[in-house]
C-alpha cells in the first residue's frame, strides 16, 4: 500500500515547541485519515530546527465504497417532507426510493451508494486545512502576504511544502495543493550553511538518507544520542566526567540539525563560586554542559558546547566565541555571590516588611513570623530542637532577596544554605534553607533532618491554611498556588519520616496570626478532607485502593495520616485474603438488608440484641463471635497493631457465613425479626473498629 511523506520547511522553530509540534502533526493527519476511512499501518513524525516531517505507512489507495440506508417520511406524507428527503438523499424522484413496511406503517427508504475517492485526493484536500489550523502556541505573519486578511500564520515563515504519495516500487505522485501561494513539490533543502542547495526527494527512506548527506540529522533522538555520546567521550578523553542534564539535552538537540560537540574553558578563579551557580550561568546563558572531576566530584573550568556546523578551523573560532560570552557572565555571577556574602541573612529580613505575599494574607515578614511560630510548635512532635527550628524558620526565606537568586531563581534555598554556612550558622539551620522547599514533586527527595522537616511542614501548612482561609482552594484543573503539591509534600514528609502529626490541631494552629477571620472548626475539617483526597492520589500511585482510604477516613477523627496509611495497608492485605473477601461480602449483605428494612420501617435498629430471643445456635454463635471480635479488634487498634485487628476480624467470618446460611432474618415474629436486625447491625458496628466496610467496593 502507498506511503505518505510530508515536510513543512520553515525558518527556525523554537526548540521548546518542536516535540509537541511533531506529535500534533502526526495526530492531526492520522486522525483525519482514519475519519476518512483510510486506516494506515504506522506513522512517525520528526522535527528539526527548520522542518516538521511526517511519514505514514500503508495507506489504502482508495477509500472504501460507502453504502448507506436512510429512512424517509411515511408513504403519503406531506409534500414538503418528501421534497426534503429527495434533496437530502440526492434522489431525482420518489419512485427511486424503496418502501419499508413495519408496525408503524409504510416508509420511504433511500439506498445511497457512494464510491470511495482516491486517497491522494482526500489527502490533498485535508492537508491544507491541517496546515492552516496547526495549533502553534505562538504564530506570526510575514512578508508581502502579512497584510492580507486570512493569510497563513505559522510559527516562523514557511518556505516549502514537500508532499509525496505512492507505492515503494513506483515513482510517487506529488500531493498537489497550495497554502498561501506555497505550492507542494518534491524539493527540500539541506543544512543552512553546509548544504543549502535544493534536494529532490521521493519517499521517506530516500528523503532521510539525502538529508543526512546534506548534513541534517532528521531524528531528534539520534541527535540527542550523538550529543550525549560525543560529550561523554570528549570529557573522558581529558579525565573528566560530563554532568548530564536531560532537559538541556532536549533543548540543545532542538537547536542544531548537525550536532558538533566541542570543549571550551574558563579561568580557574571562577571555581570559587558554588558549582550550582557556575552550572546555572553556563547552562542558562549559553546552553552548554559542565564537566566535573570524577575523583573530587567538583566542577572543573571546562564546559561542553554543541555547534551546528563543522567549522573549517576545527571549531576554534566557535569555542573562542563561547568563551568570550561565558567569561563576563561568570564574572557577574562571582560579583553577585561575593556581594551577597557581605550581608548577613538576618539583616535582609526587614525588607520583607515591604513585600506583599498576598493582598489578603499580608507581607512576607508576617508570613515568616507565622512559619517560625508554627515550626516551633511542630518541632517537639518531630524530634527537632526548638531553638534551632526557630532560627531556621526565620532565615529560610532570606536568600530570596539575594543577587544570585534574583538572577537564578531556581537556586532559591540552595544559596540560603551556602550563605548560612558562610556566616557560621548551625548545619541543621543551614540545611533547612534548602530543604524546607522539598519535596517539590513525586520524585523529589524528602528531607529527613528534624529541623528541616519541622520548617517544611510549617511552611506547607501555613500555605494551605492561609489560602483555605481566603477561599482560594483548587478548582478542577486550576491550582494557581500549587496547593495540591503542598498537601502531597506534607503527606510525604509525614509518612516517609513516620511522624505522628495531628492534622486538625496543626491546621487550627496555622490559622493563628492570619489577618483574615476563619472558622477554626469548619476550616480544619475541610482541609483534612483535602488531605484525604491527596492521600488517595498518593496511595493510588503506590498501587493501593482509593476506597480503602475512604473506608478509614469515614470513621471520623482520623487525622493522623501515618496511622491512616498503616490501617489502609493492613486492610488491603486482609481483603486480599479469602477471609477478608468473604467477610466483606457478608458485611455488605448485612448492610443491604438493614438499609431495606430501615427504609421500610422508617427507623434504625440500634441497641443491643436480646439474648433471650435467640432461637437458633447460629444466632448465639454470631453474638458470641461479635463480642469477642469487638474486644480483640478494639484492643489491637488501641495498640496500633492493625494486622492483629484484621486477624481478629477474620474470626467473625465463619459465624457470619453460618448465620446467613441457616437464619431467616425477616422472621414472622416481629420481635425475633427486630432482634435479628439488631444482630446484623452489630456486625456492622464490629467491623467499624477497623474501617467502614460499606465504603469498600466489591
Amino acid at each position: 500500500m502507498p506511503d505518505l511523506l510530508l515536510e513543512l520547511f520553515s525558518e527556525e522553530i523554537p526548540a521548546r515547541m518542536q516535540a509537541k509540534a511533531a506529535d500534533d502533526l502526526r495526530r492531526m493527519v492520522t486522525d483525519r485519515l482514519v475519519a476518512e476511512g483510510l486506516v494506515y499501518e504506522g506513522a512517525k513524525a520528526f522535527a528539526t530546527p527548520r522542518r516538521l516531517a511526517l511519514t505514514v505507512h500503508g495507506i489504502p489507495a482508495r477509500q472504501p465504497d460507502l453504502k448507506d440506508e436512510r429512512r424517509g417520511p411515511r408513504v403519503g406524507g406531506p409534500e414538503p417532507a418528501i421534497q426534503g428527503f429527495l434533496k437530502a438523499t440526492g434522489l431525482s424522484s420518489i419512485s427511486e426510493a424503496k418502501i419499508q413496511h413495519d408496525k408503524k406503517g409504510d416508509f420511504y427508504i433511500a439506498l445511497i451508494e457512494k464510491p470511495g475517492r482516491a486517497a491522494i485526493d482526500v489527502i490533498a484536500e485535508m492537508l491544507p486545512v491541517i496546515i492552516r489550523t496547526f495549533p502553534w502556541p505562538k504564530s506570526m505573519r510575514w512578508g508581502a502576504r502579512s497584510a492580507k486578511s486570512g493569510s497563513l500564520t505559522w510559527v516562523r515563515p514557511l518556505h516549502a511544502i514537500t508532499a509525496t504519495f505512492g507505492l515503494e516500487t513506483e515513482e510517487p505522485d506529488i500531493v498537489k495543493f497550495s497554502v498561501d501561494g506555497i505550492e507542494t513539490g518534491q524539493t527540500t533543502y539541506g543544512h543552512r550553511f553546509m548544504a543549502p542547495g535544493p534536494i529532490s526527494v521521493r519517499r521517506f527512506e530516500d528523503y532521510e538518507a539525502k538529508l543526512l548527506d546534506a548534513k541534517v540529522v532528521l531524528d531528534p533522538d539520534r541527535r540527542k544520542d550523538t550529543i550525549l555520546t560525543d560529550a561523554k567521550q570528549l570529557a573522558f578523553a581529558q579525565g573528566l566526567e560530563l554532568v548530564e542534564d536531560q532537559v538541556l539535552l532536549d533543548e540543545v538537540s532542538g537547536l542544531v540539525e548537525w550536532p558538533v560537540v566541542m570543549m571550551g574553558s574558563f579561568e580557574e578563579q571562577y571555581l570559587s563560586i558554588p558549582d550550582e551557580v557556575i552550572r546555572a550561568t553556563i547552562r542558562n546563558n549559553q546552553k552548554c554542559f559542565v564537566v566535573r572531576d570524577p575523583k573530587t566530584g567538583k566542577l572543573t573550568n571546562k564546559f561542553v558546547l554543541t555547534a551546528n556546523i563543522e567549522a573549517p578551523d576545527g571549531g576554534k573560532t566557535i569555542v573562542a566565541g563561547n568563551e568570550r560570552v561565558i567569561r563576563p557572565r561568570l564574572s557577574d555571577a562571582k560579583f553577585f555571590y561575593e556581594t551577597d556574602l557581605k550581608t548577613k541573612l538576618e539583616d535582609r529580613l526587614p525588607k520583607f516588611e515591604q513585600i506583599v505575599f498576598h493582598e489578603k494574607l499580608g507581607t512576607q515578614a508576617e508570613r515568616i513570623k507565622r512559619i517560625e511560630r508554627l515550626a516551633a510548635e511542630i518541632a517537639p512532635l518531630v524530634g527537632a530542637d526548638v531553638e534551632k527550628t526557630r532560627r531556621a524558620a526565620r532565615l529560610a526565606k532570606a536568600d530570596l532577596l539575594t543577587e544570585v537568586v534574583g538572577e537564578f531563581p531556581e537556586l532559591q534555598g540552595l544559596m540560603g544554605k551556602y550563605y548560612a554556612l558562610a556566616q557560621g550558622e548551625d548545619a541543621a539551620v543551614a540545611a533547612a534553607s534548602e530543604e524546607h522547599w522539598k519535596p517539590q514533586g513525586p520524585t523529589d527527595r524528602v528531607p529527613t533532618d528534624p529541623v528541616s522537616v519541622a520548617v517544611a511542614l510549617a511552611d506547607k501548612m501555613d500555605t494551605l491554611a492561609g489560602f483555605w482561609a481566603i477561599d482560594e482552594k483548587p478548582t478542577g484543573s486550576k491550582d494557581p498556588f500549587a496547593l495540591r503539591r503542598a498537601a502531597l509534600g506534607a503527606i510525604r514528609l509525614i509518612v516517609e519520616n513516620t511522624l505522628r502529626l495531628p492534622i486538625l490541631r496543626t491546621a487550627k494552629s496555622a490559622l493563628v496570626g492570619l489577618s483574615v477571620k476563619a472558622d477554626a472548626e469548619t476550616l480544619p475539617k475541610d482541609l483534612l478532607a483535602f488531605f484525604a483526597d491527596r492521600l488517595k492520589v498518593q496511595l493510588r500511585d503506590q498501587g493501593a485502593r482509593h476506597d480503602l482510604v475512604d473506608a478509614v477516613f469515614s470513621l471520623g477523627g482520623q487525622d493522623d495520616l501515618l496511622l491512616v496509611v498503616r490501617r489502609v495497608e493492613a486492610l488491603g492485605k486482609f481483603l486480599d485474603s479469602d477471609d477478608g473477601k468473604n467477610l466483606l461480602a457478608g458485611t455488605k449483605r448485612a448492610g443491604n438488608i438493614l438499609s431495606i428494612e430501615e427504609k421500610k420501617d422508617k427507623r434504625t435498629f440500634d441497641g443491643a440484641p436480646d439474648a433471650a430471643l435467640y432461637r437458633l445456635d447460629e444466632e448465639k454463635a454470631l453474638a458470641v463471635a461479635i463480642d469477642q471480635v469487638k474486644a480483640e479488634a478494639s484492643a489491637a487498634v488501641a495498640k496500633e497493631d492493625f494486622a492483629a485487628a484484621m486477624s481478629a476480624m477474620a474470626k467473625l467470618r465463619p459465624a457470619v457465613d453460618a448465620f446467613f446460611d441457616k437464619v431467616k432474618v425477616n422472621d414472622d415474629d416481629p420481635k425475633v425479626r427486630e432482634n435479628r436486625l439488631k444482630l446484623l447491625n452489630e456486625i456492622r458496628a464490629a467491623t467499624r473498629a477497623v474501617a467502614d466496610f460499606s465504603r469498600i467496593e466489591g
